[in-house]
This record gives structure tokens, sequence and C-alpha cells, in this order.
């Protein structure tokens, strides 16, 4: 009896979709990372994250015994064997928009760094130069923050000035 064309495809199309024991301990590490990753997250981040009370629970314990290594070594296998049976597509890209935001909050923190120091290393000429990007900051309050700032790096003492200098101009330009 002569098997039809049709039902060789098939089987050979459904061979193809089968995964390999690498691949699946591959697919199973990268959820455990994930699953890393979710126990590493501050609670005010891990709320934002889209995931169910079991999965949420598992992460939660994970927290609570991390300190154990073999204990939290298990955890994380629980946690990316729930993973396995759940659409982590909402998960990953809650992770990315969260370390998207984190990135762009460091930007501007080093922003304004390198802005505090140029303003200390170059005086009343960067200051002229903040004073048109920026209006809104106080022409007398930079300058005298920064000539302190300048004395003190000069003298070697804390740079108490340098970080008043930074506090202001970040409640003054980030708002």
């Amino acid at each position: 009896m002569a098997v039809s064309p049709d039902k060789n495809e098939f089987e050979v199309e459904q061979e193809d979709t089968q995964l390999s024991k690498t691949q699946i301990k591959n697919q199973m590490n990268d959820l455990q990372k994930l699953g890393v990753s979710l126990v590493d997250l501050s609670p005010t981040a891990l709320a934002k994250i889209p995931m169910d009370q079991e999965l949420l629970d598992a992460v939660m314990l994970a927290r609570r015994i991390l300190r154990k290594k073999e204990g939290y070594r298990r955890q994380l296998q629980l946690i990316g064997k729930l993973m396995r049976h759940r659409d982590v597509v909402p998960i990953e890209q809650a992770l990315l928009q969260i370390q998207a935001s984190h990135q762009k909050t460091n930007q501007k923190f080093h922003k304004l760094e390198i802005l505090r120091d140029n303003l200390i290393a170059q005086g009343d000429s960067a200051i002229e130069e903040v004073l048109v990007e920026h209006p809104i900051l106080e022409r007398q309050k930079l300058r005298q923050l920064v000539r302190q700032a300048a004395k003190q790096q000069a003298d070697n003492k804390p740079p108490k000035a340098a970080r008043e200098l930074f506090k202001y101009l970040k409640s003054s330009i980030d708002g």
C-alpha cells in the first residue's frame, strides 16, 4: 500500500518543529535567567510586571531564600518550569521597559554630572553658556556654587559645594 505524498510532507514538517534536548535546555536556561531578573527587581518594579499569583509567589519566595544556595537554585528552576507554561512575552516587554527607563535616568544623571564638572572647570564662560540653555537657573547662585566648588577642589577638601551644585542643577533642570 502506497503512502500519499501529502502524509509524508506532514510527518517531515512535524519532525522539524520538535526540539532537541540542547534546545530545550537552552530555553529552560533562558527562562531561569528571566526568573533571576524578576527576583532582582525592586518591589515597585516587580509590581509593574504582568504575572499570575502563582508565579509572583514563587518569585517572592526566591527573594526570601536568596541566601540559601541550594534552595535558591531549586526555586529558580521552579520559576523556569512555571514560566514554561506561560506566555513570557509580556513579562519580557515589561522588563525591557523598566530597564529602558532606568537607562534613561542614568543618562540624565551622567549629563548633569558632566555639566557640573564643566562648570567647575571652566568657570564664568561655562556659566554663561548654561544660562543661555537653561534660563531658569539663577546666575548669582550658580556662580557662588561654582566658585565654592572650585575652591574646595583646589584645597583638596570634600566636594560639599559640588554636591550642592549638582542638586541645584538637578532640581532646576529636571524639574
